[in-house]
């Protein structure tokens, strides 16, 4: 679990598990459950507390309030702990979804106040496809030029791209040089979505990160306890194939997280894998399903069951 991989040419070295915080910001309309500020804040220490501790976040979750817990705990450390990994995100107008080079600027800057950092690691462009013009984002002079232009600055050490719906994602992963990209609920136990985002990514040599390996909690507790997929309420439809790998978990008494989190951490063309936590408790228990004994006959029947390649938030 000490394995480090450098993000390209940047000296960037990220573990093999890096810890997601959209939750901790409190979302209960998404997760389906409250995370008040000291619980979340104990999460957060709980990360940060392990020597290759990575955190991943962005200006819009929970409006901020994600990064703003973040920032309490690196004022109460007296600063960013060294070794650690800081990942976040620049994000459109939630209010008017103008995604321009102002906007990714003033949103960074947000970000930073917030963090009570003065850099960061890794700065994602978040979410293109929810912004009202793609073209603010793509064109000259603007948002993704604004990116690059942070990096070069040295405001941000490696550059990347964060994001779901691949016909929005795969044009600007061809046409620009990014060290990393995330994608995010579809390289999990039931859905392939994101595979030839990936195989893009692989070819020219940029990082992946696979985050939400658990499709918003149920992967990770179980379709009787949580009864969100994918940040939606789980219809029928969505619950027949997690039900299927559940039995598949039963019958060899191997955890459903255990499996969903080591499906993605066993791919060589994933670099790291980010979960989500919400509970000091489940950083200790992400370790331990790393490593947990997982019988080939599972992986076996597993194969047999596939994997649906639709984007899981399709309307």
């Amino acid at each position: 679990m000490t394995t480090l991989c450098e993000i390209g040419q940047t000296g960037v070295r990220i573990p093999r598990i890096g810890f997601g915080s959209t939750g901790i910001g409190n979302i209960p309309q998404i997760y389906g459950y409250e995370v008040d500020e000291n619980r979340a804040r104990e999460t957060i220490r709980a990360i940060l507390a392990r020597p290759d501790g990575f955190i991943d976040t962005a200006r819009g979750y929970a409006l901020g309030r994600s990064e703003e817990r973040i920032g309490s705990v690196i004022r109460e450390l007296g600063g960013w702990p060294k070794g650690r990994v800081l990942s976040t995100k620049v994000d459109r107008d939630m209010e008017t979804s103008v995604f321009d080079a102002a906007q990714a600027r003033r949103s960074f800057e947000q970000s930073l106040k917030a963090l009570e950092v003065d850099r960061v690691d890794i700065l994602h462009l978040h979410d293109p496809e929810y912004a009202g013009d793609v073209t603010e984002i793509t064109r000259s002079g603007g948002a993704l030029d604004e990116l690059f232009k942070i990096k070069e600055e040295g405001l941000a050490t490696a550059v990347g791209l964060a994001g779901g719906q691949l016909d929005v994602l795969m044009p600007m992963l061809r046409e620009r040089d990014f060290d990393v990209v995330m994608t995010h609920n579809r390289h999990t136990l039931v859905n392939m979505n994101a595979a030839p985002l990936i195989e893009l990514a692989n070819s020219k040599d940029i990082t992946v990160l696979n985050a939400a390996p658990y499709s918003g909690g149920i992967l990770a507790r179980g379709s009787a306890i949580h009864h969100f997929y994918v940040y939606r309420p789980a219809t029928e439809e969505t619950l027949a194939p997690v039900r299927a790998v559940e039995e598949i978990c039963a019958r060899y008494d191997v955890p459903l997280g255990a499996l969903a989190l080591q499906f993605s951490m066993q791919d060589a063309k994933i670099a790291s894998t980010v979960c989500g936590v919400t509970w000091p408790q489940h950083v200790r228990q992400t370790l331990e399903w790393a490593d947990w004994d997982i019988p080939r006959a599972v992986w076996s029947e597993l194969a047999e069951l596939g994997q649906s390649d639709a984007d899981p938030e399709a309307v």
